[in-house]
């Protein structure tokens, strides 16, 4: 069901007053966004994989082994070119802790050294 012209105007206005209320979260939001820049390597991958699959259960029924290598092969390729187009979040930095501690260290002398 689509939104009428006021419920879009209104979602319209609620995302703008949300970007300019939250720096960060407007900067993720855009990061996010532009991560993904081709769908059309997405659907190639895809497509490059099921005919890898395709043509691994062909080898099969003919049972030559190099063919499935083959097969396997495309597979992989099709996966790593639909894979391509994503980007991983980032982990948070950890530079404020001292090297050589965390917390599981943390724990074990809590619990051994207050003997």
């Amino acid at each position: 069901m689509a939104l009428s012209e006021r419920e879009q105007k209104l979602l319209e206005e609620m995302e703008r007053n949300l970007l300019q209320e939250d720096a960060g979260f407007a900067s993720k939001v855009r990061s996010v966004g532009s991560s993904n820049k081709s769908a059309g390597k997405l659907v190639g991958g895809v497509l490059v994989t099921i005919v890898g699959l395709g043509l691994l259960l062909f080898s099969v029924a003919l049972q030559v082994a190099f063919f499935g290598v083959v097969a396997f092969v495309v597979m992989l390729i099709g996966l790593v070119i639909a894979s391509s187009n994503f980007k991983l979040p980032e982990l948070p930095n950890l530079g404020d802790q001292p090297k050589g501690k965390n917390f599981f260290e943390d724990r074990w002398n809590q619990r051994f050294n207050n003997d």
